[in-house]
């Protein structure tokens, strides 16, 4: 259904609104993004493990993330939404100087991988709480009617960080070592923790139903089947893109990431409004096709140009996944549950980062970097697929 019409002013009016807030997403997830590309390579070429144990030190943030939604759910609906943020950012700060502490150790591997799974758990859950806290802030700054716009920003917010916080990781580990990876993260945590200080938050929504989490996530759970089989494939890309081009002997694996973040925000400033017009479920569609489409480039390509092309796709097609599915799933509870209907949601996202490093690299193990590709685009196509079967089944595109 159409949002109501603004004059330009209101929009821009509402656009600075969800900026202001998701502006906390693009820290958390700047502090993401930093050693999403070098970690890999510090697990399996400085401490020496294998590529299986490089997949599970980037999905546990994911799996710890996945965890934490339930509560990050129930403190943004009943503590409210600033105060979980906070907690956010200050879990960041913890994680930042266990990064630090065990970059400090490497000379002693199981140690310094142990410190660091801590440190990876605590982003995740700080990551959970970060995410629905600013996504339910701005949906109830600006109304549930720009839900896809707040969305929306949020992701513009995420994978923006992601797009410049990759290569800047590689230039600063490149430049100052590893250890400068913790110290970064614990000063970008406490700038945002001092920005955040003295901006008044939403007063907690009082009265209405009380979905239990378990309830939401029962609602909400076939369009987050469809967002994980969608998201697998960007598990996989930030996970292993430094490990296949060394395997390719290619250079230059951090601008995959770069592609697929620049790609993916211009989808989203450029088409959002697309899911007004055709539907959450067509958009999902198409999008979905993109995806698998860039996918099986990476899985083809020759050499790292239609490698680069690949990731653009991939990032173009999976940008309006979230928000167009997710318009359709919040409408699935009431509104003083929007918090656990957002964090159940985005459990299914979690699942299937968490779910990509151990499986993609098991499969890669055996089969090559390649074929995780291949398989990535394989569970698009079946999220499509599932789409279609659920916008038959509903009678309306909405």
């Amino acid at each position: 259904m159409p949002a109501a019409s603004h004059s330009p002013a209101e929009t821009r009016a509402i656009t600075l609104q969800i900026v202001s807030i998701v502006f906390y997403t693009f820290i958390a997830f700047l502090c993401i993004g930093l050693p999403i590309a070098v970690l890999p390579g510090y697990v399996h070429d400085q401490l020496g493990f294998s590529a299986v144990i490089a997949g599970i030190v980037i999905g546990i943030q994911y799996l710890a993330t996945l965890l934490s939604r339930p509560v990050a759910g129930h403190l943004a609906d009943n503590l409210g939404t600033k105060r979980t943020i906070v907690y956010g950012l200050s879990g960041i700060c913890a994680s930042g100087s266990l990064t630090l502490i065990s970059t400090l150790v490497q000379s002693v591997p199981d140690v310094s991988l142990g410190i660091l799974l801590v440190a990876r758990v605590m982003l995740g859950v700080s990551q959970g709480l970060i995410g629905v806290g600013t996504t339910s802030w701005g949906i109830n700054q600006v109304g549930a009617e720009h839900s896809a716009r707040v969305i929306s920003w949020s992701g513009i917010a995420s994978y923006g960080a992601i797009a410049l916080g990759a290569p800047v990781g590689v230039l600063l580990v490149s430049v100052a070592t590893f250890n400068a990876l913790g110290v970064v993260l614990m000063a970008l945590a406490a700038l945002a923790l001092w920005l955040i200080r003295n901006k008044p938050s939403m007063p907690v929504i009082r009265g209405g139903e009380r979905m239990p989490f378990w309830s939401a996530f029962a609602r909400v759970a076939p369009y987050g089947a469809m967002l994980a089989l969608a998201s697998i494939g960007y598990g996989t890309l930030t996970t292993f893109i430094t490990l296949y081009y060394v395997e390719q002997h290619w250079v230059g694996a951090a601008y995959c990431l770069t592609a697929f973040g620049i790609s993916f925000v211009i989808a989203r400033m450029v088409f959002i409004n697309a899911i007004n017009h055709l539907g959450g479920y067509t958009v999902s569609i198409i999008c979905m096709g993109v995806e698998a489409l860039g996918l099986a480039l990476l899985w083809l390509a020759p050499n790292a140009v239609v490698a680069l092309i690949g990731a653009s796709l991939a990032g173009f097609g999976l940008s309006l996944v979230y928000p167009a599915l997710g318009v359709v799933a919040i409408r699935q509870v009431p509104t003083a549950s929007r918090g656990a209907g957002l964090g159940a949601f985005a459990v299914f996202f979690d699942l299937s980062l968490a779910v990509a490093g151990p499986l993609m690299g098991a499969i890669a193990a055996h089969l090559g970097y390649a074929w995780i590709y291949f398989t990535a685009a394989l569970l698009a196509l079946a999220g499509l697929g599932l789409t279609e079967l659920y916008k038959r089944r509903a009678g309306e595109d909405y």
